[in-house]
């Protein structure tokens, strides 16, 4: 059975449509990265799982049921820009999302449900490498360790869903390499089920283990707002050749469609810049 579906799924923003009849199926556990020239409605399908846009037609599912309109505890999401209160410290950082959660009036958590609190807090900064650091301030921390504190603020309420925007497109190459490999073994430690947004292809089949491409089919010079985005490429990767596609083309396969997405995402980016197309929307 599905965990996820989007049925013939399209969003508008006033007369300005940005994605087109998404037709989509995800099972539990899937890692998918999506990719697309700016302005093909990645972040847009990003806020629709997240609660924080509507579809304005067709149905998006969870189990099932309608996803609800509004963020939610199932939903875990981690931006560029790191979502850290800066007047707490990196522990504090973590249990306050526990708080929130069991004290709704307060959001704080005293005696025994505080030292609980605390444990899993601790343990989870473990895993993301910041147990050394959980008495820091955020202005204390590298760009690496920001981003390590928001993905534990995101995975401590055990979301069914990570969302991730564009998580590591700020960090440095060293850096970044370091949080692929954690999120990779967070991914297989957990189950959680990951959507990724990356302008980076070379990232999406590195870390997928399936990768959207959002792309526009249709592109009228006269009317360069007409037509949404829709999903042009859906792959299942080869998990075997992660990290070597990029560099080495151990799939001839893989590298092959590598090249064409890269092809059909700058062409596109290339006749929007020329027409002149705001990406302010559906990026």
């Amino acid at each position: 059975m599905s965990f996820i579906e989007f049925k013939k799924v399209s969003k508008t923003y006033g007369d300005q449509p940005v994605l087109d009849n998404i037709n989509l199926s995800v099972k539990k556990g899937e890692f998918v990265t999506m990719v697309g020239a700016s302005g093909c409605g990645k972040s847009t399908f990003l806020k629709m799982l997240s609660g924080q846009e509507s579809a304005s037609k067709g149905q998006c599912l969870l189990d099932g049921q309608p996803l609800t309109d509004e963020p939610s505890v199932d939903r875990g999401i981690v931006f560029q820009k790191y979502s850290v209160f800066p007047h707490l410290s990196v522990l504090d950082n973590v249990i306050l999302g526990l708080e929130f959660a069991q004290s709704k009036l307060l959001a704080r958590l005293f005696g025994k449900a505080r030292a609980q609190a605390r444990e899993k807090a601790m343990n989870l900064l473990q895993r993301v490498g910041l147990h050394s650091a959980a008495n820091k301030y955020p202005h204390e921390l590298s760009g690496g360790m920001q981003q390590r504190l928001a993905i534990a603020q995101a995975l401590i309420k055990e979301p069914k869903i990570l969302l991730l925007d564009e998580p590591f497109g700020a960090l440095d190459p060293g850096i970044r390499a370091d949080m692929h490999q954690l999120i990779l073994d967070l991914w297989q430690q957990t189950g959680t089920t990951i959507f990724m947004v990356t302008h980076d292809i070379g990232e999406g089949f590195y870390l997928g283990s399936r990768l959207l491409v959002f792309d526009k089919i249709r592109h009228d010079p006269m009317a360069p707002n007409a037509w949404g985005a829709t999903i042009t490429y859906d792959l299942k990767l080869n998990q075997a050749n992660h990290g070597q596609l990029a560099k080495s083309g151990d799939s001839a396969q893989e590298h092959s469609l590598y090249n064409d997405i890269q092809h059909s995402v700058h062409a596109t980016a290339r006749v929007q810049d020329e027409a002149g197309i705001s990406t302010g929307i559906g990026a």
